[in-house]
């Protein structure tokens, strides 16, 4: 059963120009509903690590982490590190149902993804979506990373794929793990199609909020040992280390 919203009715209102600030409800006076005033305040990321995005205090550094070991997945794009308001607005998209924020966010970071790569990022083969299983799917009604890679598909015109990765394993929420926990339970968790065919291709994860890099790195093992010549991850937000502003 397919429980994805039906995401062109339910935001229609995020198309049309004469419409209000979703956060301050004022006058947006932009093609998405956003204000300059509130766009300007939301956490945007500027210096990261080049490979996970992890916020750092200089750019063009890599952290210790993907200095000691460096990831199967070759880039992380995020537009904010995740603060306030994005993290109230993931929230509230994701565990609320308002789907209208979470096409908002899809679009600035569309754009976000855009302006990479009409300089240097290389645009990947097909979008996909991290996936849920099938109970989790039924408890919460939709898949929030599914609609995100549907909303960037149609904005910047890659293939979302939807079937190919599989959760195969029930396992406990992420967000109440640390990042050791969070590495072992998704041990096996995802599995591709039968009928995958990756040899070369370059793919892209999409999800809403990257924390340990976890999940993104056992999806990027598997693609990569499928023959996946790269691997990305498109996501809202990056959270920034315990404690770091």
């Amino acid at each position: 059963m397919d429980c994805q919203p039906l995401a062109k009715r339910l935001v229609y209102k995020c198309i049309n120009i004469d419409q209000n600030c979703l956060l301050c409800d004022e006058p947006a006076g932009q093609a998405h509903p956003l204000c300059t005033e509130c766009e300007h305040a939301l956490p945007w990321l500027d210096d990261h690590c080049i490979r996970c995005a992890l916020p750092l205090p200089m750019a063009g550094l890599t952290c210790a982490q993907c200095s000691r070991r460096a990831p199967a997945f070759e880039q992380v794009v995020a537009p904010w590190y995740f603060g306030f308001p994005v993290d109230t607005l993931v929230s509230r998209f994701k565990h609320r149902s308002q789907w209208p924020l979470g096409r908002l966010m899809a679009q600035l970071l569309g754009q976000a993804l855009s302006h990479r790569f009409a300089e240097d990022l290389p645009k990947p083969d097909q979008l996909l979506p991290v996936p849920l299983t099938a109970r989790r799917l039924r408890q919460r009604g939709f898949n929030q990373a599914t609609l995100l890679a549907r909303w960037l598909s149609g904005q910047l015109d890659i293939p979302c794929n939807e079937k190919l990765l599989r959760r195969i394993r029930e396992t406990p929420a992420q967000q109440t793990l640390g990042a050791t926990a969070r590495r072992r339970n998704l041990r096996q968790a995802f599995g591709l199609t039968p009928d995958a065919r990756l040899d070369g291709l370059h793919l892209a994860i999409v999800d809403d909020v990257l924390t340990t890099g976890a999940t993104a790195q056992a999806m990027a093992v598997l693609l990569r040992k499928a023959g996946a010549c790269r691997v990305d991850v498109y996501c809202l937000a990056r959270t920034p280390k315990p404690g770091q502003a």
